[in-house]
């Protein structure tokens, strides 16, 4: 870039040695509202909401290992969203291997938060026996806390009585099966 000279003047001025003029003027228009951005903050351990939010365009666009890098880093910060993305992304192998069982530790976590999504999500894993040992009794009492939150597909799923294929796509339903 170049400097006007009424800059270089003014550095000039102020008796700066010309080595500690280069460069001074930063980047005259970063790429403030950029996934690039957000990418690079992420890589400095920067985290925002906005940065958190921007996992989601990521991983819609496909980039599911810059979505895991953000959502991950959100995670580890306490963002209960990016626990629940973390967990979809390990569920399907999706920015690296499908791990049920990690996929099912996101979901415990966001649940342990109090997060709705999470708090359904951890009754499902439970109700399924994926990625955790089957317990369809405590699965209800996290459906029934996802519920009393308001969380539409916990009632919808309460009232199909608990019967989590209500809640799944066909094209799903024998991934969710039990195993053993």
């Amino acid at each position: 870039m170049r400097k006007s000279a009424l800059s270089l003047a003014l550095l000039s001025v102020l008796g700066l040695p010309a080595a500690a003029q280069e460069g001074t003027q930063g980047d005259l228009n970063p790429p403030e509202m950029s996934l690039e951005r957000v990418l690079r903050d992420v890589e400095r351990g920067e985290t925002s909401m906005t940065h958190c939010a921007s996992g989601y365009f990521l991983t819609k666009s496909g980039d599911h290992a810059g979505a895991r890098a953000v959502f991950g880093l959100c995670a580890e910060r306490g963002w209960t969203g990016a626990m629940t993305w973390m967990s979809q992304l390990d569920d399907n192998g999706l920015g690296g291997p499908e791990n049920p069982a990690a996929a099912a530790e996101w979901n415990r976590r966001a649940a342990a938060a109090g997060d709705p999504v999470g708090l359904f999500n951890r009754g499902l894993d439970l109700l399924r026996g994926r990625g955790t040992a089957r317990d369809p009794e405590a699965g209800r009492q996290f459906v029934d806390r996802a519920a009393a939150a308001g969380l539409g597909e916990a009632q919808r799923l309460q009232r199909a009585g608990y019967d989590w294929r209500e809640v799944t796509p066909d094209a799903d339903e024998a991934r969710y099966m039990p195993q053993g």
